[in-house]
């Protein structure tokens, strides 16, 4: 993989288009500011919360099935789609082939989030549990789409996809227009690209950051390298970010569009995690409160801007919940 000159997989337009494919399918979410959550951040910080964790799905990649599956010709919808997971961007997969008619197959690896499991199995998905991470779930999925001919859903490298989570950026952007910055969590770097992408046309001011967790920090360990580093494990409750490489379609971007790149501790998205029950009195997920932690560590460099964050999935499993809830991270 290397860093091409022109590092940008998708464009305004494209997020523009995937935007039409799915607004009939899926209304924008709240994006919201909250004194409380102000006065906990501090440094004279306004907090923008985009509330992906209110999608159907719980999660903001419910966008990028239904923009990539949308996009499918009707042969390649009655054939179906095969796709690795840690949960959110099979739920997102599931719900659009139930609404589209388009068999879904989602590859999880064993011992992953069984709430998770059973919202995709609810949505008619087909389920293969097999790997020891998401990475080996990829594998499986690979070799799934070469025995049986149906398309590959990567949750990363995939225009479609990366797109559908452009127009996250798009609805905050165009909402706030006035926004400093945006702080935004990184697994495959989706939602970060898709970000990147609106607020280079629509806020060129504005600043993008990544944040990552520091158990599954391969692409925030590259990104500051500047070169592909992969690792042998990626350990995190934020069960979303938990991918142990970097992706040709994301990386060149983000090394090119982020203006910073940190990570956190399991501790620190505990304890966003925990500020945001208390003041949004809303669930989010590991990942989901990623955002935020990484705002906290950036907190001086951002002291006295506006700044936007995204709650990007509200899908905790209870026993995960209840860990945080009583301090055991």
């Amino acid at each position: 993989m290397s860093v091409t000159a022109n590092p940008w997989p998708i464009s305004l337009a494209d997020v523009r288009r995937a935007e039409r494919r799915i607004r009939p399918l899926l209304a924008p979410t709240p994006f919201r500011n909250y004194p409380t959550l102000d006065a906990a951040v501090g440094a004279g910080i306004e907090v923008w919360v985009k509330h992906e964790n209110f999608q159907p799905t719980n999660s903001f990649k419910v966008r990028n099935g239904l923009a990539l599956v949308t996009a499918l010709s009707p042969e390649e919808r009655a054939r179906g789609i095969v796709a690795a997971t840690r949960g959110n961007h099979g739920l997102g997969l599931a719900y659009a082939g139930a609404l589209l008619h388009c068999p879904v197959t989602v590859c999880v690896p064993v011992g992953n989030n069984p709430e998770k499991n059973a919202a995709m199995v609810a949505l008619g998905a087909q389920l293969v549990e097999e790997g020891r991470d998401y990475d080996e779930a990829l594998e499986v999925a690979h070799r799934l789409v070469a025995q049986d001919g149906q398309r590959m859903a990567h949750s990363t490298n995939d225009c479609h996809v990366i797109a559908g989570a452009g127009t996250l950026g798009l609805e905050m952007l165009e909402e706030q227009p006035q926004l400093d910055a945006l702080v935004i969590a990184v697994g495959g770097g989706s939602q970060a690209v898709g970000t990147l992408t609106a607020a280079r046309e629509l806020q060129p001011a504005a600043r993008v950051y990544g944040v990552q967790a520091a158990g599954a920090a391969a692409i925030h360990d590259s990104w500051h390298a500047g070169r592909p580093i992969a690792r042998d494990a990626a350990v995190t409750f934020a069960d979303g970010l938990a991918t142990r490489t970097p992706y040709d379609l994301t990386f060149p971007a983000l090394r090119a569009g982020l203006a910073g790149f940190v990570a956190v501790t399991e501790a620190q998205i505990a304890e966003a995690l925990r500020w945001l029950l208390r003041t949004t009195h809303t669930l989010v997920e590991g990942a989901g409160a990623t955002g935020l932690a990484g705002l906290v560590a950036l907190r001086e460099a951002l002291a006295g801007r506006r700044v936007g964050i995204v709650l990007s999935g509200g899908n905790i499993d209870a026993e995960t919940l209840r860990r945080v809830v009583t301090g055991a991270f």
